[in-house]
């Protein structure tokens, strides 16, 4: 799986109107919305229509002009690459553990304990939507994830990270001087963090505010 975009993010309980929020069941992970994100616009459409709503091949086959065989090759291909980005994900009691800890270690600025939480493969991935600075491409590596975040701490003196549940998962949302900068999602494995959703477009962050 290649996480190289950012679904936007929601939230599963919390203040607000729910007409102004997408709420998501909790199996639908942000990894999950990235797979689904990374296929082709076909495949998504033969899958969503098939494996989410129950058409039957024929069905999909009419609405997406195609043959039922060539629908369900589609569908099987989305499978294919759901079954090879899946891996274990941590039980929530324990990514909400994990995830305590990057908010505990990112404020402190302690750059040794972030590194510890982290797989040393991570990949941060940034969106400011065009709108708002986010870090301009990809960053791998649990100590260059790591001196990323202290270096935002620094740069932001008075930055607050409070726990919330973002997409049905534990994440963070970062406020600085009482305005949402920015919600974070985190695919949590085991006893360490493998990937980082950051979202600072103020677009899809109006829910959060």
């Amino acid at each position: 799986m290649d996480p190289g975009t950012v679904p936007e993010p929601s939230e599963w309980a919390g203040p607000g109107d729910p007409a102004d929020r997408v709420t998501l069941d909790e199996s639908v992970s942000m990894a999950f919305l990235v797979v689904l994100e990374s296929m082709t616009p076909a495949e998504r459409v033969a899958f969503v229509l098939h494996d989410v709503f129950r058409y039957p091949f024929p069905e999909v086959a009419e609405i997406v002009g195609r043959s039922p065989a060539a629908c369900r090759q589609l569908a099987t291909s989305a499978w294919r690459r759901l079954r090879e980005a899946r891996t274990p994900s941590a039980p929530a009691a324990r990514s909400a553990e994990v995830v305590r800890g990057v908010k505990e270690a990112w404020q402190a600025k302690d750059i040794a304990a972030l590194v510890g939480l982290l797989d040393p493969r991570v990949r941060a991935v940034g969106d400011g939507g065009g709108i708002v600075a986010a870090m301009p491409h990809p960053i791998e590596g649990g100590e260059a994830v790591a001196r990323y975040l202290v270096d935002l701490a620094e740069r932001a003196p008075g930055l607050v990270v409070v726990e919330r549940t973002v997409n049905g998962q534990p994440g963070l949302v970062v406020q600085h001087e009482g305005t949402t900068g920015a919600v974070l999602a985190f695919d949590v494995a085991g006893e360490k963090v493998r990937h980082i959703w950051a979202v600072r477009n103020s677009e899809k962050l109006r829910p959060w505010a």
